[in-house]
């Protein structure tokens, strides 16, 4: 089972987000359904071994009613541990998009270095 998929578990999620993990040989990819949220209300950032992902929904609402009751949250902070084989140092800024609500968010393996060898 993969660490980052057990983060996401573990994490204790409100019941209005759903976070999918998929994992290739190269890297994992995050979808997460965030409703209401657009790249302008999503922020996403990678320090420490650790990703975290703050979004806020904006809604707007006649003014002649008012709320009675809100069954999902207007703000998420989520904060998952990243595995060790995560490569945090890679240029991600084409690894996230945003489409209707759902941030997908690709995050490259590390490849390693090879290390070249000389006769001698």
């Amino acid at each position: 089972m993969s660490a980052l998929r057990d983060a996401v578990r573990e994490l204790g999620l409100p019941d209005s987000v759903f976070v999918d993990v998929g994992e290739s040989d190269d890297a994992y990819v995050l979808v997460v359904d965030l409703p209401g949220a657009t790249s302008e209300t999503v922020d996403v950032w990678v320090n420490d071994r650790q990703l975290r992902i703050e979004a806020r929904r904006e809604k707007e609402s006649p003014t002649e009613f008012r709320y009675l009751q809100e069954d999902r949250s207007m703000f998420i902070d989520i904060t998952l541990p990243l595995p060790p084989d995560v490569d945090t140092d890679a240029d991600v800024d084409d690894g996230a998009t945003i489409h209707r609500g759902v941030l997908e968010l690709r995050l490259p393996k590390s490849t390693g270095r090879r290390i070249p060898i000389t006769e001698g």
